[in-house]
């Protein structure tokens, strides 16, 4: 059998990392299997979806790298053959029309809850015969006893009493199918084998596997992922600081990070935390889900993406570096200089909008040096600049003389160290706020072999002058 997946989005928000999550489950069981990913956008509610929705879920997809197979499906252009089910439904008998207006419904419901049972449609029209009219809508005509069961691929066995389902609309009196009917009629014609989606819809499996059979189809694999929840175990909300896989872009976050990371919150291999795409598909075969909830950490997402950070070349971090280096201000920064400084600040960020904030005093000219007034204070003393002006010299003729290593120019901060009595505590600190204009930061040999003969120079002149 091949497995064939879907992700099904309503684009009334931006996609959140609960929706990112469950696709990337999907996702991962396809290519697991070598099967197919479909990607179907259930924008049937006219009213809410919006376009700049589901143009910002399909970037996010792509973002992180969760590409699908053929063209994105829109169920919006599906309407004619999701009626056309609906009509064989009423023709066999598994649907009838009913005319019975809102506030009816509604009052049979009142009625049973007064009576400890279901709140629920009566089945009024259930044999009446109607056919189509103004104002009247079809309806399932649900099994009246037995049971409605499924074994979940993550919670087992699950099993509803018929006697407690609805006679629930599938189409409205406007003509427009309903979720439930169109999910089915689209997860069966697409072959869908494995509907893997958050908790919430449980309540919703029953209707949809009488439909299945209604239809006589076969029914494909459910799986129901717990939902994400905040640290304090309550529902995620951007309180916990959770926010739409858009923002977490912009943030520099890296997307194979937050997939990483995402899995790891409803899936385990061991004891490993850190996997890169291609071992997640190497491991996740739709096993190991875990039937309990996850916390959302924040601080955990870092750490994971800095581990990310950390594996990456130089080379793969450059263009990803670069519109966050314009986004400060450096428009056309030297490549080959953010080559040289992506590892210096590798170990030291944990996103990329950070790494390029550390690494801008490194990309500016001297003039435009930007100081820490605290560091100026504590390190350009009169003392600092005296030793500014001895290294200057120093790292003058070093520079003069070869193309200097860290090592070269570690050994002439070093001898000047030790042939003048000194400590490094007493040279180190000027030499890093003429370089950097702050405190904190890599090696100088090392920044220093980066900047160059001139603009090292030019550093240490301004800082002193």
């Amino acid at each position: 059998m091949k497995v064939i997946t879907r992700f099904a989005p309503s684009p009334t928000g931006h996609l959140h990392i609960g929706g990112a999550r469950t696709a990337a489950f999907c996702w991962l069981l396809a290519r697991h299997f070598n099967g197919t990913f479909l990607l179907r956008v259930e924008d049937t509610d006219t009213e809410r979806s919006k376009q700049e929705y589901t143009d910002s879920i399909l970037a996010s997809m792509t973002w992180l790298g969760l590409d699908w197979d053929g063209e994105e499906i829109y169920q919006k252009d599906r309407f004619p053959i999701y009626n056309e089910h609906i009509d064989r439904l009423l023709a066999t008998g598994h649907a009838y029309w009913c005319d019975c207006p809102p506030e009816k419904v509604e009052a049979m419901r009142e009625k049973a809850r007064a009576q400890g049972a279901k709140p629920k449609y009566d089945g009024n029209c259930r044999h009446r015969n109607l056919g189509p009219g103004p104002g009247r809508v079809v309806r399932l005509a649900a099994p009246l006893s037995g049971a409605v069961g499924f074994n979940d691929m993550v919670k087992g066995p699950i099993s509803f009493d018929a006697t407690e389902l609805d006679d629930m609309v599938l189409r409205r009196a406007d003509g427009a199918p309903t979720y439930n009917l169109a999910v089915v009629v689209d997860d069966m014609l697409m072959g869908v084998t494995h509907v893997i989606r958050g908790d919430d819809h449980v309540n919703n499996t029953p209707k949809q596997i009488i439909l299945y059979r209604a239809f006589e189809a076969e029914l494909p694999v459910f799986g129901h992922v717990p939902m994400i929840l905040g640290p304090d175990r309550q529902k995620l909300s951007k309180r916990h600081g959770a926010k739409a896989v858009i923002e977490y872009e912009k943030d520099g976050l890296l997307p194979a990070a937050l997939v990483n990371y995402l899995v790891r919150l409803g899936w385990s291999h061991g004891d490993q935390e850190i996997f890169t795409l291609d071992e997640l598909v190497n491991f996740f075969d739709g096993t190991s889900l875990n039937a309990s909830a996850a916390g959302f950490d924040p601080e955990k997402l870092s750490w994971v993406n800095a581990q990310h950070l950390r594996e990456q070349s130089p080379e793969t971090l450059l263009p990803l570096m670069l519109p966050f280096l314009k986004e400060i201000g450096l428009a056309a920064p030297e490549s080959a200089a953010v080559l040289a400084l992506i590892p210096l600040f590798q170990p030291r960020a944990t996103l990329l909008n950070e790494m390029a904030a550390q690494m801008k005093p490194f990309l500016v000219p001297a003039h435009t040096l930007e100081y820490d007034e605290k560091a100026v204070a504590k390190a350009l003393t009169d003392e600092g600049k005296a030793h500014l002006r001895a290294l200057r010299g120093l790292l003058d003729q070093c520079f003069a003389a070869n193309t200097p290593t860290p090592d070269s120019l570690h050994q002439v901060i070093q001898n000047y160290v030790d042939s003048n009595g000194l400590k490094f505590k007493q040279v180190g600190p000027p030499l890093r706020v003429a370089l950097a204009g702050t405190l904190g930061g890599p090696e100088l040999p090392a920044i220093m072999t980066i900047l160059g003969h001139a603009e090292t120079l030019a550093r240490i002149d301004r800082a002193v002058s």
